[in-house]
């Protein structure tokens, strides 16, 4: 009995000192956080929650140029594309928006939206498309933006994907609402993700994605080979093939495997597509 008292004081105790924090003026943004942590210690908030709110927290510090896709990855539309030049680049990509580029100055004339090519897909217009006649007003934020205000312009204006410009006016990169959610709630899936516990997961009957962080003795026991364990993943094993880290799109081939990076950061691959080349050829 004196022991169940004694929690219950103690988390009062606990609560009544977090009420007192969050409505006068807690010392400092860890004083807050610390509070927050010691309440999942006591099962008084969960895990997720406290994620997501160190995640709103830390918007709140974040500017643009923190979490933006560098110009190098973008996937460009030149403005005057054609419509059997655009449809490979989308279904690559596997993007829902482009950046229409206007090849003359390097400018971000306006956005593409892969459903706005529907209509074109259906009636077989090939003659009559013009990008300049789909493409949408593109909106240009500066790289020291705070993520909490794109947040909110983002909801308030109804725009998915801003243009990222240096102080030159120069574009620098993109950043899209999910870019600023994944920071609160942690990666959102898209069509290139797979099962939690899956790394490897089979597309055709010689096509694989493959998450670069699959062991590379899981690697040889899936697909019969021997490679050695200098480097512990497939990731690290395709970088060393790159000779550096790779973006978007870039390809390397090794033994009878091509690798397609279909995912990367400036610090690391994500993602592969694996295509088997001697089964292809045998074909």
């Amino acid at each position: 009995m004196n022991q169940t008292k004694n929690d219950t004081l103690e988390n009062r105790s606990w609560i009544e000192r977090l009420g007192q924090a969050l409505m006068g003026e807690p010392k400092d943004r860890e004083d807050l956080v610390q509070l927050m942590r010691d309440a999942e210690k006591r099962d008084l908030l969960g895990q997720d929650a406290l994620a997501m709110i160190e995640g709103v927290l830390q918007v709140s510090e974040l500017q643009v140029r923190d979490i933006m896709i560098p110009r190098s990855q973008i996937v460009f539309i030149p403005r005057e594309a054609e419509l059997k030049d655009i449809f490979p680049r989308v279904t690559e990509s596997a993007h829902s928006r482009f950046p229409v580029q206007d090849e003359e100055t390097s400018q971000v004339a306006g956005i593409l939206l892969a459903k706005d090519l529907l209509n074109y897909v259906v009636t077989n217009k090939d003659e009559k498309f013009d990008v300049k006649d789909v493409m949408r007003p593109a909106i240009f934020v500066p790289e020291s933006k705070r993520l909490n205000v794109m947040l909110h312009e983002f909801r308030a204006n109804r725009n998915h994907m801003a243009i990222v410009i240096d102080e030159y006016g120069s574009v620098a990169g993109l950043i899209t609402i999910e870019d600023v959610l994944e920071q609160i709630v942690g990666e959102i899936e898209d069509e290139h993700d797979f099962e939690e516990e899956a790394f490897i997961l089979q597309r055709s009957e010689y096509e694989y994605n493959i998450k670069a962080l699959t062991e590379i003795a899981d690697f040889n026991e899936r697909f019969e080979t021997d490679y050695p364990d200098d480097v512990d993943t497939v990731g690290g094993m395709v970088v060393k093939s790159f000779g550096h880290v790779p973006e978007h799109g870039e390809k390397t081939q090794i033994d009878g495997f091509l690798f397609e990076v279909l995912r990367a950061d400036n610090r690391r691959v994500h993602l592969l597509r694996m295509t088997i080349l001697d089964a292809v050829e045998e074909e």
